[in-house]
């Protein structure tokens, strides 16, 4: 972060300081763990406990000033607010005003349904070569991970990336409000969160939001595929570049489209386009729909006016698009895991599932989905997961493995579509999970992981991949 004396944090955040106006020179931390010298521990009450119980902890790390939501015993300077999440968020804000009137700073903002992490990583790879970068640790996109990740920015920052994500509507208006992004990118609109949401139709209000409060001077970067998203251009003063893959209208042209995609076990590549220029992509990273996240990050290079050999270069390098997001495990014995549990909605359980049919019948490879509930889905949850089930007959998966009470559905739904029962296994636990596939795992066999990370698979990925 920053160096800023005390006394103007608590301007910033609109809090009373006790104690002495010390110099700020470190980071900002929610944990005390991660606290070291300079320092400033935001005591926050949380849902599992309270940051206010950890404040000696982080004195004794180095923590200079600690903003509190009560008096503190301790002698320290500390700067009482009423909020601590608005606090930290309007900490961000002051910090992002800063080093724009110092700098060159430019903020995109990223959001969607699925693939925002990965279009993350993406920029990252691509933006790092032209200037120092900051982005996301992990999917830190909330009202608290996206001002952490904001406050990490300094005078010498050229590109902030931000995640941003909602659980109801507003959250992201509140999260641009802080950032003011000079582009913003829409990538999908699905199921993911609709039951916190309270339906799809709620969720692309939401998303609407990254893109309405643009000014004429900034960029909306839009999947034309995704009719709900391409519907979003009626909402925004910005400049629109599309993407897809279809070149669009003389009258209203796609930015970059793709052409050519195809994935196997070794990545993924497809052609892009724009106008009348060509140029190859060749992706390790698994999977058709990773294209489409490619697409949204080049498009944003491309609005940048940096240079897009470079840029779609720069997607070659990246070995994964994250932990546990399509990851590529090679055990041993002629067995490859593909762990994708980290997180999973409806469409990119369906994308997921998609391309491991594809992979392994290119390859003569036997398919094996290990699947996991889809969590926050609400009242479409039975629905959403009887749907995957079926999918996984239509595909053509060879042995599906479904686990946990919340996923039943999709091993009921496999049985019931066709002579599926031999080929399809429901079990209640993680373990029981793990003793059928060490029992029948062979040389040959390419094995999915997928599930929401509350459901407990990405470990057991990583053990039946040898991590």
């Amino acid at each position: 972060m920053l160096t800023m004396r005390a006394s103007e944090i608590a301007a910033a955040v609109g809090g009373t300081l006790r104690g002495d106006d010390v110099a700020v020179t470190g980071s900002v931390e929610t944990d005390s763990r991660l606290v070291a010298e300079g320092a400033v521990f935001f005591a926050m009450p949380g849902e599992v406990t309270d940051g206010h119980r950890f404040v000696d902890a982080a004195i004794a790390a180095g923590a200079a000033l600690v903003v509190a939501e009560r008096p503190l015993e301790q002698d320290v300077p500390h700067v009482l607010v009423p909020d601590g999440v608005v606090a930290l968020g309007a900490l961000a804000a002051e910090v992002i005003r800063r080093v724009r009137a110092a700098g060159e700073l430019t903020v995109i903002g990223i959001t969607g349904s699925n693939g925002k992490t990965t279009t993350k990583n993406m920029l990252q790879a691509i933006l790092e070569q032209h200037g120092p970068t900051v982005s996301p640790v992990k999917s830190f996109n909330n009202e608290v991970g996206a001002p952490m990740t904001m406050l990490r920015i300094d005078e010498a920052t050229r590109y902030l990336v931000l995640e941003m994500g909602a659980s109801v509507e507003g959250d992201i208006a509140r999260l641009t409000a802080m950032a003011h992004p000079d582009l913003g990118v829409v990538l999908k609109v699905g199921l993911a969160h609709a039951g916190e949401f309270g339906g799809v139709e709620a969720t692309t209000r939401a998303k609407t939001e990254m893109v309405r409060d643009l000014g004429p001077e900034h960029v909306a970067v839009l999947n034309r595929d995704d009719e709900r998203v391409a519907g979003m251009a009626a909402s925004t003063r910005a400049r629109v570049a599309w993407f897809g893959t279809d070149a669009g209208s003389d009258d209203e042209p796609t930015a970059l489209w793709a052409s050519g995609i195809d994935s196997t076990l070794e990545g993924t590549i497809a052609t892009i386009h724009r106008g009348d220029e060509t140029w190859p992509l060749r992706m390790r990273i698994l999977g058709e729909h990773h294209v489409m996240n490619a697409l949204a990050a080049l498009t944003v290079a491309d609005a940048l006016g940096l240079d897009l050999g470079r840029a779609v270069d720069a997607l070659g390098t990246l070995e994964r698009a994250e932990r546990g997001r399509m990851e590529l495990l090679e055990p041993g014995g002629g067995i490859t895991v593909i762990n994708d549990a980290y997180n999973a909605s409806p469409d990119s359980t369906a994308a997921a599932l998609r391309s491991l049919a594809h992979m392994t019948r290119q390859a003569g490879r036997r398919s094996i989905a290990v699947l996991g509930e889809m969590a926050e889905l609400g009242p479409h949850a039975v629905e959403e997961h009887d749907r995957l089930g079926r999918l996984a007959v239509r595909v053509r998966i060879d042995r599906l493995v479904v686990v946990g009470a919340g996923a039943k559905a999709i091993h009921d739904a496999a049985e019931l579509e066709s002579s599926y029962g031999q080929e399809t296994t429901w079990v209640e636990t993680a373990d029981e999970a793990e003793a059928l596939l060490r029992r029948e795992l062979v040389q040959g066999d390419v094995v999915l992981f997928k599930s929401s990370n509350v459901s407990g698979l990405q470990p057991l990925a990583d053990r039946i991949g040898g991590r």
